[in-house]
């Protein structure tokens, strides 16, 4: 499998990072099972010039783990991408693999945490661990006003790199944030498997946050 470079290299943890021994045990039990997946922290994914970053939680085991690529391989991608095509936000054709042809424009992807947490579950020390990548990445993103964020996690790391305070601001699909920087933060629910088979997450409650996205950033460029 071929796997994707990062849009800002520079910002990327090592390959073996060391901060979380128990996501580090993890990785290595997974390089010796899945020798042929990617098996490290993830990499950025989208346009380096991106008005809109997306803070997504972390790794799927059989989606970016595997694939080295942010929502590649797994359920929640599909939505993702589709509706990201739908605003003009991707073009090329979503095949749940890093050597497809999509190509995000005016969009990035960056994780709370980069590494696979068992269950899906990071604890609030692996989450604090991974916040300085999460912000290097945000500082290195000359463009990025507005930012989505994909669940309760990655909206409370998104609030506290971008300097806001969580008892104010308080996680809720389409609730809004002005940060003290000028950055707008828009949450969603998480576009996972399990919010859109239960109902949580319509396809159309999430089209809702990234047309709101869009219209933020038309207020924020009005003179």
């Amino acid at each position: 499998m071929h796997f994707a470079p990062s849009p800002i290299p520079a910002s990327e943890p090592p390959r073996d990072c060391p901060r979380c021994p128990r996501l580090v045990a993890f990785r290595e039990a997974l390089r010796v099972e899945y020798p042929d997946w990617w098996n490290a922290p993830v990499n950025a994914f989208g346009d380096p010039q991106a008005w809109l970053a997306i803070v997504g939680l972390a790794p799927g085991k059989h989606g970016a783990n595997r694939t080295g690529r942010p929502f590649t391989g797994d359920y929640a991608g599909q939505l993702l991408f589709d509706t990201l095509g739908t605003f003009g936000l991707a073009h090329g054709t979503y095949a749940a693999t890093p050597e497809d042809d999509l190509v995000l424009d005016g969009a990035i992807i960056i994780n709370a945490v980069k590494c696979l947490p068992p269950q899906n579950k990071p604890s609030p020390e692996e989450i604090r661990a991974c916040r300085p990548f999460l912000e290097g990445q945000a500082a290195v993103l000359p463009n990025a006003r507005v930012f989505v964020a994909l669940g309760q996690i990655a909206h409370q790391s998104a609030v506290k790199i971008l300097g806001g305070r969580l008892p104010k601001a308080k996680f809720g699909h389409l609730a809004e944030h002005r940060m003290p920087g000028g950055h707008v933060l828009i949450d969603s629910y998480h576009c996972s498997r399990y919010n859109t088979n239960t109902g949580r997450l319509t396809a159309a409650m999430f089209e809702a946050v990234f047309a709101r996205a869009l219209e933020v950033r038309a207020e924020l460029l009005a003179p």
